[in-house]
């Protein structure tokens, strides 16, 4: 996927350095490309858009949710690799998370990667032989 967004810049780049070429000895004055170069910039900004601002965006909105959605039980990995089960969820936005029996750690919610509890929690694959 990295390497599409490689091209696309890389063709969003060319098309920015196409529409800022001078304009030709034209006998009216101006290019023609005027038009065109609106056009460019209108794709570029809906390029941006698909491809970088709403795909975050909507990995914002998940991650919010997911952290809303935490609970007294559930196991999770921090962003730092703490492994650990919620014991308690604090009001001022913090958790209390178990790391061995009677061990425990106040963090903030923020600190929950939202990826690596999720590969934790996912159900063993079991083989079909």
């Amino acid at each position: 996927m990295k390497s599409i967004h490689a091209y696309i810049t890389t063709a969003l780049v060319s098309i920015s350095l196409f529409s800022c070429m001078p304009p030709g000895d034209d006998k009216k004055g101006g290019s023609g490309m005027g038009g065109f170069q609106f056009i460019f910039l209108g794709l570029m900004v809906l390029v941006f858009w698909l491809f970088f601002i709403r795909p975050q965006a909507k990995r914002a909105k998940n991650q919010k949710s997911f952290i809303e959605n935490l609970g007294k039980g559930d196991k999770i990995v921090t962003i730092a690799g703490i492994h650990g089960t919620i014991n308690k969820v604090n009001e001022d936005g913090t958790l209390n998370i178990e790391v061995s029996p009677g061990s425990y750690i106040k963090i903030e919610k923020s600190a929950i990667s939202m990826d690596w509890t999720s590969a934790l929690n996912k159900p063993a694959a079991t083989d079909k032989k």
